[in-house]
C-alpha cells in the first residue's frame, strides 16, 4: 500500500511533479490516500487489510508522505503498527499543521524509526529504507512478476526510466489474475508469476479469446512464455489447476501467405463532399490523394476487391488479415460476412471463418476522423461540408493518414499443444 501523503489528489501531483519515482517494478501496488490510512486500513495476521478486500504486506510511505505528515495519521500509523503492521519508509520530517504538537510528533516519530535504526514497535516493525522491493524480499515475499531480463522488467524508477512490462494483479476466490501491459517496443520473454499449482491461461479482452500458453512450474512460482506486440496488453489468467509440471503452445508467429494489390474499387459516403467513387490501383492515404474531395475526405469509404486463397490456407490453424496501416478504423468483411473490426496496431482481423478455397471478395469499411474535412472546409473558395461552432483547426493544419494505407497481407500461423 503505498500511502503518497496528504497533498492533492494524486493526479495533480502526477502531471505537475510527474509519476512516482519509488514504486514497486515486480510487486503489485495500489495508492491509498490519508482517508484510507485513518478509516479503511486494519490488520489481519500480519497484514493490512481493506473492507474491499484490498490486502497488503506491508505500507510505504511514498510521495510527499516521507517530508510531512499529520500528528493524526502518525497516530494511526503507529496504531496500525502496534497491532501487526509493517511499515516501511524514511521517518517523516514535521507536521504541516499548525493545530499538531510538536513535541508529540517528535516523540512518536523517535518511538517508531529509532534514530533511523527502525524494529519492532508492539506486534509490527517499521523497516527504514526508501527501498520497497529490498524491504519485501527481506520480509522473504517473492517478487509477484518477474521477467527476469533487465530490458523486460527493471527494478529502477519508473519516473525516470519507466520498465517496459506493468501489471496490476488481483485475485479471486479462485483465480490469480494479471493485467499485463507493454509499454515499448515488441518482445518475447519469460516471466516468472507468484503462482503456484495453476496453470496460466491469455485472456484478450479486444477478442474475447481464451488460449493456453507455455509454462513451467517451479517451486515458487509459474515460469510463462510470453509474446507481446508493441504496446499490447492482455490478461495472465490462472484459473485450473495444472495437471503437468509444464506445458509446450508451439504458437507460430503469423507467417505471409499473400498481399492483396487490389486494384481497389473505392466508394465514399454521400454528402461528404468526395465522388461517388474511385479507383485505386495501389493503396495511399486519402490525405495525398489529388482530388480536393478525396484528399478532405472524412466519413465512411469501402474499400473492394478480390483475392484468390492460397493452398498454404488449408494447412494451417488461423488466418489472419493484416491491414498494415489504418486511418483511423476498419471493419472487415469476407464474402458478404462480417469478420471483424480493427481499431488499433496492429490492425489485423481473424479470417479463417470466412474465407474459402479459390477465389474470395474482400470489403474493408474505414471511417476517419472529420479533422480533415474541417481543415478543407478552411481552404480558399471551399464549399462548407461541416458545420462548427468554433474553428478548431487553420487552413494550412497538417492532414491525417486517413483511408485504408496498407499494404494488405493474407498471413497464415499454426498452433499446437504439446
Amino acid at each position: 500500500a503505498y500511502f503518497y501523503g496528504e497533498e492533492p489528489p494524486l493526479g495533480v501531483l502526477a502531471a505537475s511533479r510527474g509519476y512516482p519515482a519509488d514504486v514497486p517494478t515486480r510487486y503489485a501496488y495500489d495508492f491509498i490516500p490519508a482517508d484510507a490510512v485513518l478509516n479503511e486500513l486494519a490488520v489481519e495476521g500480519g497484514d493490512l487489510v481493506t473492507r474491499g478486500g484490498g490486502r497488503y504486506k506491508v505500507l510505504y510511505l511514498g510521495g510527499s508522505s516521507r517530508d510531512f505528515i499529520t500528528l493524526p495519521v502518525l497516530e494511526r500509523l503507529a496504531a496500525l503498527v502496534e497491532q501487526g503492521a509493517t511499515l516501511v519508509g524514511e521517518a517523516p520530517g514535521a507536521s504541516p499543521s499548525l493545530a499538531d504538537d510538536p513535541q508529540a510528533f517528535v516523540g512518536l516519530v523517535q518511538q517508531l524509526w529509532r534514530d533511523g535504526n527502525g524494529g519492532e514497535f508492539g506486534e509490527g516493525r517499521v523497516i527504514v529504507g526508501a527501498d520497497v522491493e529490498a524491504a519485501l524480499a527481506s520480509m522473504g515475499v517473492v517478487a509477484d512478476v518477474d521477467g527476469g531480463q533487465p530490458e523486460v522488467v527493471t527494478t529502477g524508477a519508473v519516473g525516470a526510466a519507466t520498465p517496459s512490462l506493468q501489471f496490476v494483479h488481483r485475485r479471486s476466490d479462485d483465480s490469480d489474475i494479471y493485467f499485463i501491459a507493454n509499454r515499448g517496443e515488441a518482445q518475447e520473454f519469460e516471466a516468472r508469476f507468484r503462482v503456484v499449482g495453476k496453470a496460466p491461461e491469455i485472456w484478450r479482452a479486444d477478442t474475447a479469446a481464451i488460449a493456453p500458453v507455455s509454462y513451467r512450474s517451479e517451486a515458487d512460482g509459474t515460469v510463462v512464455s510470453l509474446r507481446m506486440g508493441a504496446w499490447e496488453s492482455f490478461f495472465v489468467v490462472f484459473r485450473r489447476p495444472a495437471t503437468e509440471p509444464s506445458l509446450m503452445v508451439d504458437a507460430l508467429a503469423p507467417v505471409p501467405a499473400a498481399t492483396i494489390d487490389g486494384p481497389w474499387d473505392i466508394s465514399f459516403q454521400t454528402n461528404r463532399g468526395a465522388p461517388e467513387h474511385a479507383v485505386f490501383t495501389t493503396l495511399a492515404s486519402l490525405a495525398e490523394h489529388d482530388d480536393p474531395g478525396i484528399r478532405y475526405f472524412s466519413g465512411v469509404a469501402s474499400y473492394r476487391t478480390a483475392f484468390t486463397l492460397p493452398e498454404i490456407a488449408g494447412k494451417t490453424g488461423t488466418m489472419q488479415l493484416d491491414l498494415g496501416a489504418v486511418g483511423d478504423l476498419a471493419e472487415v468483411y469476407v464474402n458478404g460476412q462480417y469478420a471483424g473490426t480493427a481499431w488499433k496496431p496492429p490492425y489485423t482481423v481473424e479470417v479463417g471463418p470466412f474465407v474459402k478455397p479459390g477465389v474470395n471478395e474482400l470489403e474493408i469499411r474505414v471511417a476517419n476522423l472529420w479533422v480533415n474535412r474541417l481543415i478543407g472546409d478552411r481552404q480558399p473558395d471551399a464549399a462548407p461540408v461541416t458545420y462548427t461552432t468554433f474553428k478548431t483547426y487553420m487552413p494550412n493544419a497538417p492532414l491525417r493518414p486517413s483511408g485504408l494505407i496498407g499494404p494488405v497481407v493474407l498471413r497464415a500461423a499454426r498452433t499446437s499443444v504439446n
